[in-house]
């Protein structure tokens, strides 16, 4: 995945940042700069990216 790809990020947490986006695009921000901040805080609000969740179902050896 190439740096600065958004795959990872969910749903919801692609609709949180375009809505921030469009919030400080309407505020006169560039749109890098808008981008910019909206990503910053869709990650400090969630936590980064979603991460796959692993099975915690071990695997038996018979």
């Amino acid at each position: 995945m190439p740096r600065g790809s958004k795959e990872s990020y969910s749903s919801k947490q692609k609709r949180m940042a375009q809505h921030i986006e469009e919030g400080y695009k309407k505020k006169g921000a560039s749109r890098k700069k808008a981008e910019r901040i909206a990503w910053a805080t869709v990650n400090k609000e969630t936590g980064g990216a979603a991460k796959k969740k692993k099975s915690s179902r071990k695997k038996t050896t018979h």
